[in-house]
């Protein structure tokens, strides 16, 4: 076999599977969309893989009003926009220390940060529970602001190789013109962190968009019901309409779909440039 012939059908196999691969990634999407615009009668006539005659857009009208997705998603913008500032402006100073200082017991702080990552969420949720009803926040936005404003292993590491990009001389040359730990931060570590930050705020918003058990958890009311929630309003009457139910799902699920398709690359590159070291 030639090698141009071998390259052909090397290259012919990538595009199948990625043909392939693209298939079972919508077809998911494609089944709940075309029950989505399936009228009531369709819905429990037809099978989930029918295509229905006429098509009922009028669904994602009564979705959107029944479920409340309007309020749900300020609720969400307002959590995601205080979390992600809060998250972003610890995360970059708790790399700033560990980055740039050496202090005792540094290593051990950066190994709890990995541990914590394999104790599993349940067993601590009776602790941070109480500790959130002391704190009077249970059943406020604050509860999850709160639960959110913490950094992970993942983002302290994105910032650390930033930081290690960024030569020390700045620092040096800032402190002999008089300028403070704060202002140098504020100054040149915090702008120069901007790139990472970007990626941080991006992987968090999605994560807090997609939370369900925190929200239902610390927020049971329904006045303070976000996007991840939002579906338990159709356990009423809306029980037995599942293409209400699947219009739902597509409206929540369009945001943060967006979101990752216009902005993956500042994700890539924020992931890929952190970690080439100069």
């Amino acid at each position: 076999m030639s090698l141009r012939l071998q390259n052909t059908l090397l290259g012919t196999l990538k595009y199948l599977s990625l043909i392939a691969g693209g298939l079972v990634v919508l077809f998911p999407i494609w089944v709940a969309l075309i029950n989505a615009l399936k009228s009531n009668s369709a819905s429990n006539r037809l099978g989930p893989l029918q295509l229905p005659i006429h098509l009922d857009w009028h669904n994602f009208v009564v979705a959107w009003a029944g479920g409340d997705l309007g309020h749900a998603f300020l609720n969400t913008l307002y959590i995601v926009v205080l979390s992600v500032i809060g998250n972003v402006t610890l995360g970059t100073m708790v790399a700033y220390v560990i980055g740039r200082f050496d202090f005792p017991f540094k290593g051990v702080i950066l190994a709890a940060y990995l541990v914590v990552q394999f104790i599993p969420t349940i067993t601590t949720q009776v602790a941070v529970f109480g500790i959130i009803r002391s704190l009077g926040l249970f059943d406020t936005p604050y509860a999850l602001v709160l639960l959110y404003l913490g950094t992970n292993v993942v983002q302290i590491f994105i910032y650390l190789q930033f930081i290690h990009r960024i030569p020390r001389s700045l620092d040096e040359s800032a402190m002999l013109e008089g300028a403070s730990y704060f202002r140098i931060y504020r100054s040149i570590i915090f702008p120069l962190l901007m790139p990472a930050s970007a990626t941080v705020a991006i992987l968090q918003t999605i994560a807090i968009y997609n939370d369900l058990y925190s929200p239902y958890l610390y927020m049971p009311s329904s006045s303070l019901g976000v996007v991840s929630t939002a579906l338990f309003r159709f356990r009423g009457p809306y029980n037995a309409h599942p293409n209400l139910i699947l219009a739902a799902s597509l409206i929540i699920a369009i945001p943060v779909v967006l979101l990752y398709l216009l902005l993956q690359r500042f994700i890539f590159a924020g992931i890929v440039n952190g970690a080439v070291r100069e």
